[in-house]
């Protein structure tokens, strides 16, 4: 089966939404290859260091919204 990366990264953006806190902040908890390929999408900032959250940028954050609503949404 071939995965289509860009489908599984909307969806990883969209739960970031569900973490999100402090406008732009979500918990990081998920496969580093998919936050390294958002980090180069540049919808977060370096999710490199210690901190257990990433910063969603402008662009991320409106992504993130709008992915949850479409793929999550009743």
């Amino acid at each position: 089966m071939e995965i289509d990366q860009d489908k599984i990264d909307e969806a990883a953006l969209a739960l970031f939404y569900l973490t999100m806190h402090e406008r732009c902040r979500a918990y990081k908890e998920l496969d580093w290859k998919i936050i390294h390929r958002l980090a180069k999408k540049g919808l977060i900032d370096s999710p490199v260091g210690k901190a257990k959250s990433v910063v969603l940028t402008e662009q991320g954050v409106k992504q993130s919204e709008a992915l949850f609503n479409k793929l999550f949404s009743k």
